[in-house]
């Protein structure tokens, strides 16, 4: 743990302000912060119980593990990182498009019923979408430091919102909501394409070179 900790601090050198900022905008959408207070203030409404500290604590947990060890997991199964980078774009993409045109592509099939770990934790903070956008960023160059406080603040942000997500909609409105998330949703079709042909040349380029 503590050469771990080390590591992060040596490379913080690597840690920009315009970075951060990138890596911020790509996990809080990633994550859908705003396309969740609905869900939460239906949860709410059906009576379920949650409890925004510990949410915001196992979220950060499965963050940091993914961060940590999903590329050694990715080698383990023999895939390279700008693979997976493309093929997580393309999950990425998906996301964009449901948050856009109001569709629903990946399902929510669990049948717990604990709302604490599921649905919040996973799959909608914790879930393919963030695991895929930090996997994809570390691989186009990002810096574990950058990625780490982006992470960290998203998780705050997490925390914030389901403390006064009754607040929220009353104060942005149902309309408010839905503007933010269409927003979002292109911001986040942006950034998969641009992810795509990022990592899709790093793949192509030896056939080029021959």
């Amino acid at each position: 743990m503590e050469n771990l900790w080390n590591s992060i601090l040596a490379d913080f050198e690597h840690f920009t302000l315009p970075s951060f900022f990138a890596a911020f905008m790509i996990l809080f959408v990633s994550i859908d912060i705003i396309g969740a207070i609905p869900i939460a203030l239906s949860l709410k409404e059906k009576g379920k119980v949650f409890h925004p500290s510990k949410v915001a604590i196992i979220s950060a947990i499965m963050f940091m593990a993914f961060l940590f060890i999903g590329e050694p997991l990715l080698s383990f199964f023999g895939v390279d990182v700008s693979s997976f980078a493309v093929a997580g774009s393309i999950v990425l993409f998906v996301l964009a498009v449901e948050m856009i045109f109001g569709i629903q592509v990946f399902q929510d099939d669990d049948p717990s019923g604990n709302a604490d770990i599921v649905p919040l934790v996973f799959p909608l903070f914790a879930g393919a979408a963030s695991f895929t956008a930090i996997l994809t960023m570390r691989s186009s160059g990002t810096a574990v430091s950058t990625l780490f406080v982006a992470i960290m603040l998203n998780v705050v942000c997490i925390y914030l919102m389901l403390r006064t997500v009754s607040l929220l909609e009353r104060w942005l409105g149902k309309g408010g909501i839905y503007i933010l998330r269409k927003f979002f949703g292109v911001v986040l079709l942006a950034i998969s394409v641009k992810f795509f042909m990022q990592n899709l040349m790093i793949i192509l380029e030896p056939f080029f070179n021959k």
